[in-house]
């Protein structure tokens, strides 16, 4: 008997040693991530089904599909596509970051609820993804790129002074029954930092111009929009009659910020101040991407942060960044003190649809590469690629494991998943981590860190969410 108790003494004692000797050796779920690896994918087709998003309902609620504007882009390979996202981040950031630091909003500048569908607009130096609504009455369906980081909506019309090539036919307003012309002494009018005047027709006058010398001049008005079955009256809008630049394949923008003049604010009574998007990686999913308004728009699993004011800057969403983890423990090097909107309008992080790669203040991005590198040292390395530093040779094999990143705003954690942070830039195994380092004191949560949340903006409520796996 006495032999016995001793024999499953020794033996719990084994067990025990055992389980803390596996413990420590083997890696925790929150210190490693599992990554498909997946060529880029190819160039999408451009198809619009009329009823694949969940209807909501009609009064209180609609939701769309949205298209990447690669979609519009002809003849081009997945390189090819990559390589052109790349050059139209960096003057997207160039304009942000010029934007935030002369606290001029250039979505404002002059010279129930609904959904529709988003498309990414990679071709669009102002944002990644559009959609189709309808324009006028009887309604004209065109594409509309989608930007928070801009207010004013605007799209090209008849006639044309100078017009780029859009996939569409040019909206012509004198088809239109509901078109109006804003006049010069409207309070409308002068929600517009610098508004023009044409005296002759005395109809205000608009123009936004962006970072990369692309803008867009006409008259101001107003106008029906329909998505899906939900008409939207009188939204004030520019009908460019000069538009100039590097916009290509839509018909013009659908200003998603914060701004007076911005869709959302101007049909917040009718969609309760709610709108959400979702944006799908599509190197690993069919789901199409979405855009919802109204009350349907808020996730209930959606981890939720407050929206901060610039008080120098209406248009951006501004959140509060606390630090970022990688493999399960705190980066050293990054505190909050980093990304700190001051009362001077500088600093702060925002988050951004136009915005591709996230980018964060060089101290920061310096001690989150370092981090993650250490914890990815089992991979070959790979030489540099474009705005990548940290890049891997990947040929051969078919998954990896990789170090976990998550980021913390105040009052929700965000735990990425690993195609959201380690993405293909060739079809030959070479893979890089998707952040980057800014001088600018603006940091940016860009939308391939987003793909897969539904990313809820309520402004009612002032605050952001992200819901994980949101895209169903």
């Amino acid at each position: 008997m006495e032999e016995k108790i001793k024999y499953r003494l020794f033996s719990s004692m084994v067990t025990l040693f055992l389980c803390i000797t596996t413990a420590s050796t083997e890696p925790k779920n929150s210190q490693t991530e599992t990554l498909i690896l997946r060529n880029l994918p190819n160039q999408p087709r451009l198809s619009w089904p009329e009823w694949t998003v969940t209807e909501p309902d009609p009064e209180s609620s609609t939701a769309v599909l949205l298209e990447h504007v690669d979609a519009l882009r002809l003849d081009k390979s997945p390189s090819e596509l990559f390589e052109g996202r790349l050059k139209r981040d960096a003057a997207r950031v160039k304009t942000l970051s010029w934007v935030a630091a002369t606290n001029i909003s250039r979505a404002s500048r002059p010279g129930s609820g609904f959904s529709s569908s988003v498309v990414s607009g990679l071709a669009q130096g102002s944002g990644e993804y559009f959609t189709r609504l309808g324009v006028g009455t009887p309604p004209r369906y065109l594409y509309m790129v989608l930007d928070t980081g801009s207010d004013v909506v605007w799209l090209q019309c008849k006639p044309c002074a100078k017009c780029y090539s859009q996939t569409d036919q040019i909206f012509d307003p004198t088809q239109s029954k509901t078109f109006a012309g804003i006049p010069c002494t409207s309070p409308l009018c002068r929600r517009l930092d610098s508004p023009g005047c044409s005296r002759k027709r005395n109809i205000c006058q608009y123009q936004v111009s962006y970072g990369d010398g692309s803008f867009t001049f006409g008259d101001f008005s107003t106008e029906t929009l329909t998505f899906r079955r939900s008409e939207v009256p009188r939204v004030a809008l520019g009908c460019g009659h000069d538009n100039e630049g590097l916009f290509v394949g839509a018909a013009g923008l659908l200003g998603l910020g914060r701004g007076g003049l911005s869709f959302p604010v101007q049909a917040g009574a009718r969609f309760n101040n709610k709108f959400s998007y979702c944006l799908t990686d599509r190197t690993a999913s069919a789901k199409p991407s979405s855009l919802v308004f109204g009350d349907s728009a808020v996730s209930r699993t959606a981890r939720f942060t407050p929206l901060i004011k610039n008080p120098k800057l209406d248009t951006f969403y501004y959140v509060e960044l606390l630090g970022v983890s990688v493999g399960g423990a705190p980066v050293r090097g990054i505190s909050a003190s980093l990304f700190r909107l001051d009362s001077t309008g500088n600093g702060g992080v925002i988050i951004d649809s136009g915005t591709s790669v996230t980018r964060l203040t060089r101290p920061a991005y310096v001690a989150l590469r370092d981090a993650f590198r250490v914890g990815a040292s089992h991979l070959k390395r790979a030489p540099e690629f474009s705005l990548f530093d940290t890049c891997f040779d990947l040929s051969g094999l078919s998954e990896v494991k990789v170090p976990t990143v998550v980021l913390h705003f105040r009052g929700a954690d965000v735990s990425l998943p690993a195609a959201n942070y380690l993405i293909p830039v060739d079809n030959n195994g070479s893979f890089c981590f998707a952040f980057a380092g800014t001088m600018s004191g603006l940091s940016i949560i860009g939308n391939i860190q987003q793909q897969g949340f539904r990313v809820v903006f309520d402004l009612a409520g002032s605050r952001v969410g992200f819901s994980p796996r949101g895209c169903a």
